[in-house]
């Protein structure tokens, strides 16, 4: 890498070297390099760092006043995952002259610490020799917590998919190979766990698909009028139907409710997750409250609060920050842990919030809100 002399940098170059930073582009815009949320480094074309920014020196852990005016090996002391040298592989100044810089890539500061770099060359013409030479540095912290998430959920659904799969596999091979042996009760009886298996598989798909959207910003609403009221007693009724006693819900609604415009079958989904829960998790009576809410939201503020609470134990106030995070769970009662992350992605998909507490009775108090009124295409 062909640099300048080896002069310590003195005051003047320090200063003169912060003076440049900040014009240009940078300066043009009103932008004080310090206040970039990544690191930025540049290099003059002697290969001296006149650039340095705040980020920069939080990355490296190398102070602005020791960097600037030094070379930009020396400062940047970067290898590879194979222990070279990055700036003697790359050669910004004396490598090929129709290059224009280095795609982003994990590097290596000194103590091992991995930073994610990619550097620009600006040169005085299209081939000719490099006038400025630009890095970027950012923490590699985001993208580990990103890989450690998509660990995790590949994990639990390994997990999760491996019980039902494996009692499907059982039963039908066990049908299959002795199917004179059972009675029809028998039959049926494995049948029904199979069927039920199935299901199982069928939901954690649905959940994962759900995420996938949710996390890209591709969650598809289909708004339509929506009777909130009528939807929650739906569900009311099908709890009732599996054998809960219809005494345990009460379902008080505040009438007139404005008219809801949203995705019923997206809505099913946050009531039935938010009612399961209560049911699975919560003790006591299950109580449902439906009411109109003014807010300061558009459209005059007008929405619909639907408050989903019980009389258990309740969430303890140190995991209520991670209730609508992935793969929390309440209890030990089964439960992929994906449930309320997706209520949550399905609400602010449809403009509203979501919140949890402590209800009057102790238990755990979910509430939702969702903007009412036409969608603009129909007004």
């Amino acid at each position: 890498m062909s640099v300048g002399t080896s002069r310590a940098p003195g005051v003047q170059d320090i200063v003169r070297a912060r003076a440049d930073c900040g014009h240009g582009d940078l300066g043009d815009l009103g932008l004080d390099p310090d206040e970039l949320p990544d690191g930025l480094v540049v290099a003059d074309e002697t290969g001296r760092i006149i650039c340095f920014n705040a980020a920069a020196a939080r990355i490296t852990a190398v102070q602005a006043d020791d960097a600037i005016g030094a070379p930009l090996e020396r400062a940047l002391p970067l290898e590879d995952l194979e222990g070279r040298r990055w700036w003697q592989l790359t050669d910004p100044y004396g490598g090929l002259a129709i290059r224009v810089g280095q795609p982003e890539r994990n590097l290596l500061l000194p103590g091992g610490r991995e930073v994610l770099v990619s550097a620009r060359y600006l040169r005085t013409a299209r081939t000719g020799p490099v006038r400025r030479v630009i890095v970027s540095l950012r923490d590699t912290d985001a993208r580990r917590r990103t890989e450690r998430s998509h660990a995790e959920l590949i994990a639990t659904v390994a997990h999760e998919l491996r019980s039902p799969l494996t009692s499907v596999k059982g039963f039908t091979a066990t049908l299959l190979a002795k199917w004179e042996r059972f009675t029809d009760d028998q039959k049926k009886l494995m049948l029904e766990t199979v069927d039920a298996d199935a299901d199982r598989v069928t939901r954690l798909i649905a959940e994962l698909l759900d995420i996938s959207r949710i996390d890209s910003g591709r969650l598809e609403l289909r708004r339509q009028p929506v009777d909130i009221g009528a939807a929650v007693g739906r569900h009311i009724q099908a709890h009732v139907a599996s054998g809960q006693d219809a005494d345990r819900f009460l379902l008080r609604l505040q009438r007139p409710l404005p008219d809801l415009w949203a995705d019923p079958d997206k809505i099913d989904q946050v009531l039935s997750n938010l009612l399961e829960n209560a049911v699975r998790h919560g003790e006591g009576t299950v109580t449902i409250d439906v009411a109109p809410f003014s807010s300061s939201r558009e459209r005059g503020g007008a929405e619909t609060a639907v408050t989903v609470s019980d009389e258990g134990p309740g969430i303890p106030e140190e995991s209520m920050g991670r209730v609508f995070t992935r793969f929390w769970r309440g209890s030990k009662r089964g439960g992929t842990g994906l449930g309320l992350y997706i209520v949550k992605g399905i609400v602010e998909a449809h403009g509203g919030t979501i919140t949890v507490g402590r209800a009057p009775g102790g238990g755990a108090e979910f509430r939702f809100t969702l903007p009412v009124g036409a969608p603009a295409y129909l007004q």
